[in-house]
């Protein structure tokens, strides 16, 4: 795999990280992605801005709009690179529970 990414990296700041969660703020310039990675523990996600996510995952591609402060939760396992298609900056926190 290349060391290069066409696209710039999410930043993500820990505000909490103990024995019961793992609280991730994640923010994105637009075109910004996270990079592919596994979640190892089930997550709640809170969006702090309207979030318009690419979310690119083994069988595919696809589009999701998600309003501020409507909250989603996923299994571990889950695979994807989670990029930023909007035009504006984004942001969410993503609470990982242990």
């Amino acid at each position: 795999m290349s060391q290069f990414r066409a696209r710039p990296p999410a930043v993500p700041s820990i505000l909490v990280d103990d024995a019961v969660v793992r609280i991730t703020r994640w923010d994105f310039e637009p075109g910004a992605d996270t990079g592919h990675h596994v979640h190892g523990l089930g997550y709640v996600v809170v969006p702090m801005t309207d979030c318009q996510f690419l979310l690119e995952e083994e069988g595919g591609s696809r589009r999701v709009d998600i309003a501020k402060g409507a909250a989603y939760r996923r299994e571990a396992g889950m695979a994807h690179n989670v990029v930023n298609a909007g035009s504006e900056p984004m942001s969410f926190i993503e609470i990982e529970y242990k």
